[in-house]
């Protein structure tokens, strides 16, 4: 069983557990479950295309950084020019919860990504009930009709798209209603990256479809050539976080590359 395998059977367990606790109605009737939306394809277009991420651990590199504040990191972000914000939500293996979300909501005014392994209809009634913008459908673990599914779901509820891509084969995953394509650099299974194994898939999306490069982009020059290559958005995490101050070494890299 690879990692993701263990996230899947993890997560199903996690989601069964919830729906015990709090009903669906209990999430329709959330402080934030009316409010209108932001728009993350019409962030990307206009600042700096890069999604900034809060993310404590991962199963690959074990703690990044448990030590700050999550508004504290979020809204330096904004401030210096993010287009959206990335949020891990899974607990187990990500660190992350619901909490981080809920205690930013009110004080950025861009979209935030509730990232997390989305499998259960339920999760989408949470993603709105928690202030989130944006939902993750990561190909991977998705079947073709799922997909379509919590796409037509996500709209209803007035929440974006992105949907994860890895392999070629995942192409066959979109669809004309998605919002916005990730190509991860990463595999999720062994976890090796490789910008121009992306780059490649890139190429084969519609053209006029708007594409994100996520995880594995480990400096300027990575930055620089997946920007070069066409890529519309950035989704960094780790090279912000595992610096002691995230927030500063975002600001850093804003000025230091070519917007």
């Amino acid at each position: 069983m690879n990692i993701l395998d263990k996230i899947i059977a993890r997560k199903k367990k996690e989601i069964s557990d919830s729906k015990t606790i709090v009903s669906l109605q209990q999430l329709k009737d959330s402080e934030f479950f009316g409010r209108k939306t932001y728009s993350l394809k019409e962030s990307l277009t206009s600042k700096s295309g890069i999604i900034a991420e809060f993310k404590r651990q991962s199963p690959s590199k074990g703690i990044i950084n448990d030590n700050v504040s999550p508004l504290e990191v979020v809204s330096t972000y904004e401030q210096f020019g993010a287009s959206g914000i990335s949020i891990l939500t899974d607990k187990d293996f990500f660190g992350g919860n619901f909490d981080d979300i809920l205690n930013v909501r009110n004080h950025i005014n861009i979209p935030i990504l509730r990232k997390d392994f989305m499998i259960d209809e339920y999760q989408f009634y949470e993603a709105k009930s928690i202030g989130a913008d944006v939902i993750l459908l990561i190909a991977a673990c998705l079947s073709l009709q799922q997909v379509q599914e919590f796409t037509q779901l996500s709209h209803e509820l007035g929440l974006e798209v992105l949907l994860e891509i890895h392999t070629e084969e995942e192409l066959q995953h979109f669809n004309s209603d998605i919002n916005l394509v990730g190509i991860n650099n990463r595999n999720l299974k062994d976890f090796k990256v490789d910008l121009q194994h992306s780059v490649n898939l890139k190429n084969q999306l519609p053209k006029d479809i708007l594409s994100v490069a996520e995880s594995g982009i480990y400096n300027i020059e990575d930055f620089n050539y997946l920007k070069e290559k066409g890529f519309d958005g950035f989704l960094m995490g780790e090279y912000f976080m595992k610096n002691e101050n995230p927030a500063q070494k975002f600001k850093e890299f804003i000025s230091s590359v070519t917007i």
